[in-house]
């Protein structure tokens, strides 16, 4: 099925063409393709302002879909805590990644819908890579990424291009840059390159070096 360009006036309810309307009047289009499943990744690229979140929020609304989103545990603690679930934010605690991962992709999988957005870069400012944990969870959960783009430049918010990962990550990788080719962050010199970070090296392998 091909993407189109949504427009509110097609859209069935009153809060979700309002949501598109200040979108469009911050001069935002937002391009949309039916999710391949009920489960899944969105990976959001580039993340280099403050900006891309309520932007982020408007095209949730307006798509009307119930999208998760990941953050630091930090942010849900205290009154704005139940706000960011409300949200849809799910908290994160990064002290313990791969049990994480595994309890992550359990929950999504337990569910009848289920799509958390994940932003690779992990920070607003520059990093020479991408955080990995996008790609094991949706290894672990076996589902596919959707790959969101938030273009600057042209002013659009894309959720059309879906990647399924064959586990070469130097293929999935290359597929997935190939979508975000030519697409502009709000301060470009801070978007990562689009490559996993190396493999950290523990204190055990450093031994036996």
């Amino acid at each position: 099925m091909s993407d189109h360009l949504l427009r509110a006036a097609a859209l069935p309810t009153r809060g979700q063409r309002t949501a598109l309307r200040l979108l469009n009047l911050f001069g935002w289009n937002l391009r949309y393709k039916p999710l391949p499943g009920p489960h899944g990744i969105a990976v959001v690229y580039p993340h280099t302002s403050n900006w891309d979140f309520p932007i982020g929020l408007l095209a949730k609304w307006a798509l009307g879909l119930p999208f998760r989103w990941l953050a630091k545990d930090s942010l849900f603690r205290g009154p704005m805590g139940a706000v960011m679930r409300y949200w849809g934010g799910v908290a994160v605690d990064r002290r313990a990644p791969m049990g994480a991962t595994r309890m992550l992709a359990d929950r999504m999988l337990g569910e009848k819908w289920f799509w958390v957005a994940i932003t690779p870069e992990g920070t607003r400012g520059y990093r020479p890579h991408w955080k990995s944990g996008f790609y094991h969870l949706a290894t672990v959960a076996k589902v596919p990424l959707l790959l969101i783009s938030l273009d600057y430049a042209a002013k659009e918010l894309s959720l059309v291009d879906v990647v399924h990962l064959s586990g070469d990550q130097d293929a999935d990788m290359a597929a997935i840059a190939a979508v975000y080719r030519g697409k502009q962050a709000l301060y470009p010199e801070h978007a990562a390159p689009i490559r996993l970070a190396p493999p950290h090296s523990g204190p055990e392998r450093r031994k036996r070096a």
